[in-house]
């Protein structure tokens, strides 16, 4: 009951500036979160209104200063794996992945790239030129082994300088096999600086030259997509790849976007949960998040 009348509470307090523009807009200061709202039979959930929604930071409930339903633009690294185990199923890796992009708004910008020994991302600077992204598709190298959190960390690098919404869109079929990169580095990286992980893990029958080999994608996809406010989907090696990243494409261009401003300026994570006043729905966005530091705080420890 409690918990009942706290997000009801907090439903009352998100509907109190109903019909009201935010006051101001700030990178440093309002807290953005692309919320994806899917029903019980997984399809998502489109006109919902600023009163369903609930934001509690670290178990306080927010005042929602932002709510927008029009779609933001993305920026995108879209990462393959291209190693030994995903040889005979490249061609439809790469047909899969071209569903994804032929499905980018004008807007959007993107990048492909793959990762096995080595990790490249094409072409050298981010594009909303469709065809140019699925040509690039075509010279996407393949080897041995798999260097999924350095192909994570690569593609962080890549949106470092990007303003706006970031999106890392990762496909392995296996674990991490030879990485320089932790996966937590990474993943506290991908909070840090705000970018989204979605994650398709592929079940996985090959033959590694001595015998037939099942490979089960890595067990930290799931966290990084969990964690970061993407999505997670784990495929058999009999599911077509297409619909899988269409989806993706869906849920990207059909989130809910609602800001809070963060009441403590301490430098330090927070945990934040977004919940939903509808029965049968489930909310899912990022789990956390870096509040921005105390100004006056900074400015003394400068002085000293």
């Amino acid at each position: 009951m409690r918990v009942a009348l706290t997000v009801v509470a907090a439903l009352m307090l998100s509907g109190s500036g109903a019909g009201q523009q935010p006051l101001f807009r700030s990178g440093t200061e309002l807290v953005d979160l692309y919320v994806t709202v899917t029903g019980e039979d997984g399809r998502l959930v489109p006109n919902l209104t600023r009163e369903d929604f609930a934001i509690f930071d670290d178990d306080q409930p927010q005042e929602i200063a932002l709510f927008e339903t029009d779609t933001r633009p993305i920026t995108v690294v879209v990462m393959l794996d291209t190693s030994g185990s995903m040889t005979p199923n490249l061609d439809l890796l790469k047909a899969g992945a071209e569903q994804f992009l032929i499905r980018l708004l004008p807007e959007d910008r993107g990048r492909v790239g793959a990762f096995n020994d080595k990790i490249e991302i094409e072409p050298a600077e981010f594009s909303g030129d469709r065809d140019l992204l699925i040509d690039m598709l075509a010279i996407l190298d393949f080897g041995n082994p798999t260097r999924l959190y350095d192909a994570i960390d690569a593609s962080l690098n890549a949106l470092s300088d990007v303003e706006g919404r970031k999106v890392v869109l990762v496909f392995t079929d296996g674990d991490d096999t030879d990485s320089d990169t932790g996966w937590r580095d990474v993943l506290n990286r991908a909070i840090a600086e705000d970018v989204m992980v979605y994650a398709i893990g592929l079940e996985s029958n090959f033959f590694n030259g001595i015998r037939n080999v099942q490979s089960r994608p890595d067990r930290n996809l799931r966290r990084f997509a969990e964690e970061t406010g993407g999505g997670y989907f784990e495929l058999r090696a009999t599911d077509e790849l297409g619909p899988t990243f269409t989806r993706v494409a869906q849920e990207l261009h059909s989130q809910y976007v609602l800001g809070f401003v963060p009441t403590q300026r301490d430098g330090r994570t927070h945990d934040i949960r977004v919940l939903l006043g509808r029965r049968g729905m489930e909310a899912r966005a990022r789990r956390s998040y870096v509040a921005p530091p105390d100004v006056d705080s900074t400015t003394r420890e400068e002085s000293r």
